[in-house]
């Protein structure tokens, strides 16, 4: 056995990174054709955010995440706060209080954080109730459940009031699959997916059958984030179909770089991958799709392997939010799922997102090197 220390870096990870960063950079710098000129330039923005990011990832790694969980809870904390903070003083952009103005920087949005927050807390939370349950009752699953939903719904509650709907459901995305994972009894998914289900028919059959009750009952805000939705279902909004259409005519090869046909809105967010897939058609789209499931599969493999129980969890969450995320933003592009203005993790412009996915780049690479020094330290 040997006891020196011995650090190895997962390389395909970074490199996966970089990759996400060129192709995010051109994107977004072909997507500019489209974009107010009083954002400034936005692809000089991202690369600035990602450069900070990488500075982020080498400084986690120097942190290590035994000391990032010691403060989680102080970080959850915080989270609300800002979270209370945005509802309170924040000033509406688009009829949304999402974001804090920083002058000369930017704008700072608490809710991206708030995901990887919520993914370390759950994570220590589902570790420390293994560990104090070999064989936990009805009753003990009971409180522990309760416990994580409250923990849950209070930023959930929050971010809802912005409104951040997408953020919302990115926070039960990550919920379920850590306490899926956590092997609590099935009869708990079945019991609240029951009840869910429940409400979601009652709020959605008043929708659909008495629209001035449902305005009644939950307001006008609530009204037209579903509206938007189900526009999804009947292919309609300038959005979607030019987007479509985009991509459409882009054929095999692509329109060419900084080649984006057509105009749609949120080309730089939310519709980027539109933008990607006109300017380099269905072979590019194809290659960016196989890196995406390649980077996935790094994440799901750490997972499987003889890392720390915290690490199993936490890497869980992440990759449960980015494939959802990933799903839910390329299908809303094509048509195939409802627009809920989740963006495409590592491509979208955004300054909070990237920062926060590189959060996540830093714990994850921080599981490996100590994945590699157990290993290292039983041979």
């Amino acid at each position: 056995m040997n006891m020196t220390s011995k650090k190895k870096i997962d390389i395909s990870i970074i490199l996966s990174v970089v990759a996400f960063a060129l192709i995010s950079i051109i994107t977004i710098y072909s997507a500019s054709t489209y974009i107010s000129a009083s954002v400034g330039n936005l692809a000089l923005k991202q690369t600035v955010w990602y450069i900070v990011g990488f500075i982020l990832v080498f400084l986690i790694t120097k942190i290590k995440n035994r000391v990032i969980y010691q403060y989680t809870w102080i970080l959850y904390i915080i989270s609300n706060i800002l979270l209370i903070a945005l509802l309170l003083f924040a000033t509406p952009i688009n009829n949304s209080k999402c974001w804090f103005t920083i002058p000369g920087i930017g704008s700072f949005q608490p809710s991206e954080f708030v995901k990887i927050i919520l993914i370390l807390t759950f994570g220590i939370m589902i570790d420390k109730f293994k560990s104090d349950y070999i064989n936990p009752t009805i009753k003990e699953e009971f409180i522990f459940l309760l416990k994580s939903l409250i923990v849950l719904l209070i930023p959930s509650i929050l971010t809802f009031l912005e409104p951040d709907t997408g953020a919302v459901i990115i926070y039960f995305v990550i919920y379920a699959c850590m306490m899926f994972l956590s092997g609590i009894r099935l009869r708990w998914f079945l019991i609240v997916g029951g009840i869910l289900l429940t409400v979601i028919s009652v709020v959605f059959g008043t929708y659909f059958l008495n629209q001035n009750l449902f305005i009644k009952l939950f307001g006008t805000d609530l009204f037209y984030r579903l509206d938007r939705v189900f526009a999804w279902g009947t292919g309609s909004g300038l959005q979607l179909e030019n987007a479509l259409a985009a991509i459409g005519s882009a054929g095999f090869f692509g329109h060419g770089f900084n080649h984006t046909p057509i105009y749609f809105p949120e080309s730089g967010t939310d519709f980027i991958f539109a933008v990607f897939a006109s300017n380099f058609g269905l072979l590019g789209s194809i290659l960016l799709i196989a890196l995406i499931i390649f980077f996935d599969m790094k994440l799901i493999l750490l997972s499987k392997q003889k890392i720390y129980s915290t690490d199993k969890y936490v890497v869980t969450g992440i990759a449960g939010m980015l494939l959802f995320q990933q799903i839910q933003n390329i299908g809303m592009t094509v048509g195939l799922l409802p627009i809920t203005g989740i963006t495409l993790p590592f491509i979208s412009y955004g300054g909070s997102s990237l920062l926060s996915y590189m959060i996540i780049i830093g714990i994850v690479m921080n599981i490996g090197i100590e994945k590699n020094k157990r290993h290292y330290y039983t041979q």
